[in-house]
Parts: C-alpha cells; structure tokens; sequence
C-alpha cells in the first residue's frame, strides 16, 4: 500500500513537471515571436526629415494629373455619352405618343392622361403641404432632370472661388464626368439632343410613322437607360464625385469648388457655402420615382389607396407604357403582382 502511494505521488510530480516544460517553451516561443514581429521605435527614427519628404510629395501632387484620364475607362466614357444621346431621343420621342403630366406647384410627375389624386403636393414655402397636385403637360426637363456642373479646364485645377463662378461655364454633370474621363463632348454626333435646363420643350426626336415601332424604341430606350446608370456608375468608382449634402449642387472632381450657392442656413448671409460629400448615381441621373397605376387599381389613383400603390422611375414607367418589358429588379417596388385597394380604404368624392 505504501509503495502505491509512492507510485501515484511519483507520477503526479512527473505530470507537474512535464507541464511546467510545455508552458516554459511556449512562453519562451511567444516572446520570441513578439521580439521578432515588433517595431522598435526610438527617438532618432520617429523623427522625419520633413526639408527632403515635403519637395517629393509635392511633386507627386503636381504630377498626378498625369495618370488621368485611364485609358481602359476611355470607351466606358463614349458608351455613356451614347446610351444619353440615345436616352434623350427615345423619351422624347416616347412623349409624342404617351402622355405625361407634372404638377404646377412642385416635382411630381405622373405617366398619364390623368393625374393621380394622391395628396403629396408640397408646393411652394408659403403652400399648405400634403394637398392635391394641380396637373399640366409635362416636357423632357420633368422626367430627365437637368443636373448641371462647372465645366473644369483640368481635374485637379485650383478650387473655383465665389468670385469666378461666373469664369466657368456650366455643362450637364454627366458630360463633365465623361469629358474628365477623356471623352471629347464637343462631338455633335454624340450629343446632338437637348437635355438642359434652359429649355421647356420636348428636345428634337426622330418621326415615329408606325405605332408598332414605338415598341422597339421603349425596348432601346430602355437599354439606353440601364447603360447610362451602369456606365456612370463604373467612372464614379475612378473618378472622384462630390454633392453638397443640403442641396443638390454637384461637382465633378477631388474637391467640391468655393461658390456659395447652397443657402440652406437662416443664419448666413442670402446663400452659404457647400458641404460636400461623395456622389451617388442617383445624385448625378435622379430616378424621379413616380406612381403608377396598375391594371387592378382603379382608373384615377385615390389618396386613400396609397399603401397599395406601386412606384417606378418616370423612364421606366414610360417604356413599359410604350411596351417594354421592365427588368426584374424594379417588379418589387413596382408591386405588379401586388393586391389592389380595398372598397373600404377608396372613398370617391
């Protein structure tokens, strides 16, 4: 019995010892590991020798301009100016045939003969907000709305100050993104359809003679659609975009420009600076998200039905009027399966 418990206490300081060894080995492998994986910092390297690194990063600044534009985003440039000059065309052309009707007193927009008596005006500052929109014709400015920045002679010029606002013409944000991504837009050929603020009527179209070819051309302009999103898109991943963060001013380039053109702040003077933030496609082409009545809802969209209601944007809806056939990425929001109102929730007046 008693050499039992020699054997039992022999063998547990064995295990003792055995595992201190193991633990004395792997302390001893991590110091190593950390000894050799660390920085070692002192007084002499953290100092930088500032007099020799400022000339080279101001050469880098100078120089970078000649990076850009990228040659292999060249043709992705000319493809959007392609899909716009196509887009412009088709919706115009579209707008003979199908009709179209905004709101007097504000953005709303709606694909019909009709307009919806939805209460969403918010008209202007001194209107009572949520009222029924009082409907007119609409025109091509309605639907593709004109989104316009200063023209840059180079992309990484000096900031445009308030004072030069008027130095710099100003051209589509879009034709600026291309033209920085080394596309020539002085190209008639590319460009020949207006799309710009400065006009209230529908842009020059090709004559539709047969009604069956309006198909085809809500097909095309369709396409021309998704390849300008798609390719405006691909630059604004190359090319910095900024937009103010209270307004809708855009800037093509690193940094937003010095005009102060926002006023959105009571307390500045009659209008204020910028605050910028990156671009989104949506800030350069915006949708302009409408209401669309579907074959289950009745003839005038009530107010009361609004929850059943599906939306589209205005060149999409416009195209699947025309006969195309909308990709499936917009069915959702379109609710095109949807339900339709229930008699208790219309009440007709």
């Amino acid at each position: 019995m008693r050499i039992h418990f020699i054997l039992v206490a022999f063998n547990n300081s064995v295990v003792m010892i055995l595992r201190q060894q193991i633990w004395n080995n792997l302390w001893k492998e991590f110091n190593g590991y950390c000894l050799f994986h660390s920085r070692c910092y002192s007084s002499s390297s953290s100092k930088i020798n500032w007099s020799k690194l400022r000339p080279l990063i101001h050469k880098r600044i100078q120089h970078r301009s000649g990076n850009y534009p990228l040659k292999n985003m060249i043709p992705v440039a000319y493809d959007v100016l392609n899909a716009r000059a196509d887009l412009v065309q088709g919706v115009s052309t579209l707008l003979k045939y199908i009709p179209m009707k905004a709101c007097k007193f504000c953005s709303e927009v709606y694909i019909g003969e009709h307009g919806h008596q939805i209460q969403t005006c918010h008209g202007f500052r001194r209107r009572a907000k949520n009222q029924v929109h009082e409907w007119i014709d609409g025109c091509l400015n309605d639907i593709l709305v004109p989104i316009e920045a200063f023209h840059l002679r180079s992309m990484f010029q000096d900031l445009i100050k308030h004072d030069q606002r008027f130095d710099f013409e100003r051209i589509p944000a879009v034709l600026e993104l291309c033209c920085q991504a080394g596309a020539n837009i002085f190209d008639d050929n590319l460009h020949s359809y207006n799309w710009t603020s400065d006009t209230n009527e529908i842009g020059v179209a090709a004559e539709t003679n047969m009604p069956q070819e309006l198909n085809i051309l809500a097909v095309k302009t369709l396409e021309a659609w998704e390849s300008l999103i798609s390719g405006v898109q691909r630059l604004l991943l190359v090319y910095p975009t900024k937009v103010c963060k209270h307004c809708s001013e855009v800037h093509i380039g690193p940094s937003g420009h010095k005009a102060r053109l926002c006023g959105v702040f009571k307390h500045e003077s009659w209008r204020g600076s910028h605050i910028w933030k990156k671009a989104d496609v949506r800030d350069l082409i915006p949708p302009k998200v409408v209401w669309r009545r579907r074959p289950q809802d009745p003839p005038v969209l009530y107010n009361e039905g609004r929850d059943y209601y599906g939306h589209a944007p205005a060149v999409v809806e416009l195209c699947f009027q025309a006969g195309a056939i909308v990709p499936l990425k917009y069915h959702c929001m379109m609710k095109i399966n949807g339900l339709p109102p229930t008699s208790n929730s219309i009440v007709l007046k």
